[in-house]
């Protein structure tokens, strides 16, 4: 399996070469569906024997299979790429319950066998690596079926494939908070405001503006706001008013880092003062396509892809 950049998969659609794009997924896709599926033979007997986790793995055989049948494939033939970009959509579209039947599978072991300290661990660090491998794989077939199937959106001209060249990572942050406030109103009847500082030393008083994907990093935001509205909420429940969630987002020359700061319980110890999640999104050259890490101790950026255990 191969490392790629965000700067490889951008420069390689914006001249949209469609038969190097055919050649490099017929061979880089089987490599990963079978690495995923490897990995999968690992879990517990018992977790494989639940149905859902059956249905599954028989998604991604056959899928594994379908992908191979075009190792042998003239690239030069405009029908093999024009069959093989409606594949990719046919598998994407299979693989789109994934998530939530994989924590179905979980879920059905759990509650026939139970789980012990040393099983969830391993379950959990399993899924942790199946939900990035799944991420990154949907990625190259989105790049390759939007810029290669004709569907791209005329509401956004500039973006290459699912990529913004110029994400402004403000206007996300912002789109994130207000869908996290209208669930937090809904249900609670109240939320917390959101005061924002930024500072750019990449080009100070610029926008800031990055290479990256605006979904992905909407959704692991649209986390965060979530989980800290209802923190900010359920230990402010006989206050008056809601302190705000305070963000910070700071651009260097290598790294994009958001952090997202809600206050403390007031009976914890006496030094803390505030809960923090750090959202680092790296642009070091070195980095697998859409790296991002987080600070080891907090796991809630995490929870956007662990659908099995809280996500899933």
């Amino acid at each position: 399996m191969l490392p790629v950049l965000l700067c490889h998969v951008t420069s390689g659609s914006a001249n949209a070469c469609e038969k190097t794009s055919f050649v490099f997924l017929r061979q880089e896709l089987p490599v990963r569906f079978a690495n995923i599926m490897k990995e999968i033979d690992f879990l517990p007997d018992k977790l494989l024997s639940t149905p859902s986790l059956k249905l599954l793995l028989s998604w991604y055989s056959q899928s594994l299979m379908e992908l191979v049948e075009f190792m042998e494939e003239d690239p030069y033939n405009q029908n093999v790429l024009k069959n093989f970009t409606r594949l990719l959509i046919t598998i994407r579209d299979r693989h789109n319950n994934v998530m939530p039947t994989m924590a179905q599978g979980v879920l059905e072991y759990k509650d026939a066998f139970g789980v012990d300290p040393v099983t969830n661990q391993n379950v959990q660090y399993f899924l942790d690596r199946f939900y990035m491998n799944r991420i990154s794989t949907r990625m190259l077939m989105n790049q390759h079926t939007l810029i290669f199937n004709g569907s791209v959106n005329p509401a956004l001209p500039k973006h290459i494939g699912s990529i913004d060249p110029s994400c402004n990572v403000i206007e996300v942050i912002q789109d994130a908070y207000e869908t996290s406030k209208m669930l937090c109103e809904q249900y609670y009847l109240t939320s917390p405001d959101m005061h924002i500082a930024q500072v750019n030393a990449k080009q100070p008083g610029e926008p800031l503006n990055i290479v990256y994907v605006p979904s992905h990093l909407y959704h692991m935001l649209f986390e965060l706001f979530k989980n800290a509205m209802r923190a900010t909420v359920e230990t402010h429940e006989t206050s008056p008013t809601l302190p705000p969630i305070k963000v910070r987002v700071s651009l260097g020359s290598e790294d994009l880092t958001i952090k997202v700061t809600r206050p403390a319980l007031a009976q914890l110890q006496s030094w803390v003062r505030s809960a923090s999640v750090l959202l680092q999104i790296s642009f070091s050259p070195g980095l697998d396509l859409l790296q991002t890490c987080s600070t080891p101790a907090l796991d809630e950026l995490q929870s956007w892809v662990r659908s099995a255990s809280v996500l899933g």
